[in-house]
């Protein structure tokens, strides 16, 4: 699979692809656009024959030497499977209508373990025997942890989260690089965006980046979206022989990578009738992907904070995808908003009919669902939605809405355990290129 800019001219030359290996390493276009798929592969032949017996390792190995062609052979496929994954999406059943894909079974009880998974064990093979490299990621909430967790004693690799003003939480200590570790967190007066900028700038800085073999373990990393798609193969391969009508995907929606995957996932040959795009509030894309313009609104505190995006990070990605085929866009993907209080009614009423706890964003995803059922034309849809994060990790939400005192899992109890930085700098590219510097 060859990958080109959004940024680039209908039907680049040669020159202005890159291979896997290159977008993966390379991680940002010079232009700066993102990367994305030249030219999708057909994999049914691949995916299809396969059942409900079929491992989540066993559908990656399968389908990856096809997909990354020249990059990745059988074996080198196998040994990269097998690395990244102990842990698989879950599917279960509810009823005739719904179906729920639980995401959240990795070690940082998060989506992002999967894509972040692949992509260590990825950079591992392609690195082997090829010098040292560096990850860069700017990270909040559980993505700190679930990058460490990823990328602690990789061969020949390091990892830097810089995290914005704020608690740090989730690591282990003993992996930091003072430690003898191979992990820098690093901690930024400024927000968020100010560490997205650090990182994109650092990913510029050609000649900084060149001397320690830079890459970024963010959502601009095509090696991080890609492998989201496997588990919507997945979960299609378990229900499939249940199907009698339509299938859909209801998709939680921030920065819209589950959505990009979802759409690649179809390209592949993945057979789907159409994706939900969930958002709370913010509802920051809804008037896009109908066919209007994109106007960023003012941001929205919500209880489901991950959605609270104002500019999503795969906005160019989407906006590539609907030039390529608007009428998909229009007839395949349908925008939903749902606000706080219809979030809240949502926790509880899943809980009463199916007897399951969800966190606030799967419920911004399982309302809209809802929404969509009682209409005519969705009669003998299922509908299989997206559970990104380990509904735990809202217990104090989730009593609210249901009166329920939720255990929590020790691991997700580690999460919440503050940590301390190694170092905290201001937001400037001078900083942080000099405490990189100092550690390796």
């Amino acid at each position: 699979m060859w990958f080109r800019s959004t940024n680039s001219k209908e039907s680049p030359s040669q020159e202005q692809l890159a291979s896997f290996r290159d977008a993966v390493l390379g991680c940002l276009p010079a232009d700066g656009g993102l990367y994305v798929p030249d030219k999708v592969i057909d994999i049914r032949e691949f995916f299809l024959y396969m059942d409900e017996e079929t491992t989540f390792p066993e559908l990656v190995a399968a389908v990856t030497p096809t997909l990354l062609e020249g990059d990745f052979n059988s074996a080198s496929a196998s040994v990269v499977a097998e690395s990244a994954f102990s842990f698989a999406p879950e599917l279960i059943q509810l009823d005739s209508d719904f179906s729920i894909l639980n995401l959240y079974n990795g070690p940082a009880g998060s989506y992002k373990d999967f894509g972040i998974a692949f992509l260590s064990a990825v950079l591992e093979e392609l690195r082997k025997n090829a010098g040292y490299s560096l990850v860069l990621a700017a990270v909040r909430g559980d993505t700190g942890a679930s990058i460490a967790h990823a990328f602690s004693r990789r061969k020949g690799i390091g990892a830097v989260l810089i995290y914005p003003s704020g608690p740090i939480r989730g690591l282990d200590p003993a992996t930091f690089v003072p430690n003898g570790g191979n992990i820098i967190p690093i901690q930024v007066k400024g927000t968020f965006d100010d560490c997205q900028r650090l990182v994109n700038e650092t990913i510029s800085d050609r000649k900084f980046s060149a001397r320690y073999s830079i890459t970024s373990a963010n959502a601009i990393n095509p090696g991080r979206l890609l492998p989201q798609t496997f588990y919507y193969l997945y979960a299609f391969i378990k229900i499939r022989k249940q199907l009698s009508g339509s299938l859909v995907f209801s998709i939680p929606c921030g920065n819209f990578g589950n959505l990009m995957a979802g759409l690649y996932a179809w390209k592949f040959g993945m057979p789907v009738n159409g994706f939900i795009a969930a958002m709370n509030s913010n509802n920051s894309l809804g008037n896009f992907i109908r066919g209007g313009t994109f106007t960023p609104g003012p941001l929205v505190f919500t209880n489901s904070p991950a959605l609270d995006v104002r500019i999503p990070t795969n906005l160019s990605r989407l906006a590539s995808f609907y030039k390529e085929a608007p009428s998909v866009m229009r007839n395949m993907v349908y925008p939903a908003s749902v606000d706080d209080e219809l979030t809240m009614q949502t926790i509880a009423e899943v809980r009463s009919k199916y007897e399951m706890y969800i966190d606030p964003h799967t419920a911004v995803a399982f309302a809209a669902a809802r929404q969509f059922a009682q209409e005519p034309d969705w009669k003998g849809t299922h509908t299989i939605v997206l559970a990104t994060g380990h509904y735990s990790k809202s217990a104090g939400l989730i009593r609210k809405a249901t009166g329920d005192a939720v255990s929590i899992p020790e691991d997700i109890v580690y999460l919440q355990k503050r940590m301390d930085p190694i170092a905290i700098i201001p937001p400037n590219l001078d900083a942080f290129e000099n405490v990189i510097a100092s550690c390796f």
